[in-house]
């Protein structure tokens, strides 16, 4: 009885990290049209992955966090559009991949951050190979780079910091 209960608060819990994850991810693209500020330069949708990953340590949910982050941000507020929301969901689904395959083969753990770390960057930029290709296959070319590269660059080497920082403190914790 106890096992069933605990399955139920888990898929519940959950739930409402997800919720929560997929409101963020809508709001963003609200508070940059507010505010004015490209949020988008920040890559909002790789940070509210990450957290993800952090808060329901289950790559299933990581995938499926993947695929609905670009997808109910665009039929919700219409960002991305939807090609660029496909090119999205392909970066994080590989990021996702990468990451677990990565953190696997390298051992890398909350206890071995700098194998974590290499994993997380490693993938990050596996991902973003992929969305730059898809990028060139489905729109226009010209509009290939919108971000700068150095800023592309800081953003993933501070979130996979803060990333690998979380991890072990959360591992710590236990």
């Amino acid at each position: 009885m106890n096992n069933v209960l605990s399955k139920k608060t888990t898929i519940a819990r959950t739930a409402i990290i997800d919720a929560a994850l997929l409101a963020a991810a809508c709001l963003i693209p609200t508070l940059s049209h507010i505010t004015a500020l490209p949020l988008y330069m920040l890559n909002p949708m790789l940070l509210v992955l990450l957290a993800g990953m952090l808060a329901v340590r289950s790559r299933t949910n990581a995938f499926l966090l993947a695929v609905l982050l670009p997808v109910v941000s665009m039929l919700a507020v219409g960002m991305p559009t939807p090609l660029k929301a496909l090119c999205m969901a392909a970066e994080l689904l590989t990021i996702v991949g990468a990451y677990t395959t990565l953190q696997h083969l390298w051992k890398a753990t909350a206890t071995r951050p700098w194998a974590s770390f290499a994993a997380i960057v490693a993938a990050m930029l596996c991902g973003k190979g992929v969305y730059y290709a898809l990028k060139a296959l489905v729109i226009a070319p010209a509009a290939l780079v919108t971000t700068p590269v150095a800023t592309q660059v800081a953003v993933a080497l501070v979130a996979a910091a803060l990333f690998c920082t979380a991890q072990y403190l959360i591992a710590r914790r236990k």
